[in-house]
């Protein structure tokens, strides 16, 4: 363990974010929408830790998969910084090929965004989001709108209200 996790039942001090098991669950949209997202394969990596202010997520993505619906955040910044391979970054008007070593950020309420691999080759990348109480998301292309609950849970809904 060379000092690398604290004894049994406490948060680890340090551990292999390729090691970590991936999320149970693919994604928390309602389908039609998680189906677009198949491809996707996360680590939660700040829950690991108990970290309680902000969220990291070791992210990826299979060839022709995409991180998320294109959305922006009410209250939430993101930021995301790529490790391996070359997605493409969507933008309200624009697309940006990305490479290794390059990142963005989303303030909130900035641009409406989400990554897609067009490539033959996996994409990895760490993404990192606050955990602002009263968030909500949106999505300018799809019928769906995001609300984040004290639970700290996401719930979907049409824009017109009606709950998915």
């Amino acid at each position: 363990m060379c000092g690398m996790e604290k004894p049994s039942g406490r948060q680890p001090a340090a551990v292999e974010a390729a090691a970590v098991a991936p999320r149970a669950r693919a994604s928390n949209y309602p389908e039609p929408f998680a189906s677009w997202v198949r491809g996707r394969e996360k680590r939660v990596l700040g829950d690991l830790f108990g970290l309680n202010n902000f969220g990291v997520n070791l992210t990826r993505l299979a060839p022709g998969a995409q991180s998320a619906l294109k959305h922006r955040h009410s209250r939430q910044d993101e930021f995301v910084f790529i490790l391996e391979g070359e997605p493409t970054l969507l933008l309200d008007d624009d697309e940006i090929v990305l490479h290794a070593g390059m990142c963005a950020g989303f303030p909130a309420e900035g641009a409406a965004h989400c990554l897609i691999n067009r490539s033959d080759a996996d994409v990895v990348y760490l993404e990192i989001g606050d955990r602002s109480a009263g968030d909500a998301a949106s999505y300018p292309d799809d019928d769906l709108a995001a609300a984040l609950g004290p639970d700290g849970r996401w719930t979907f809904s049409h824009k017109d209200g009606r709950r998915y």
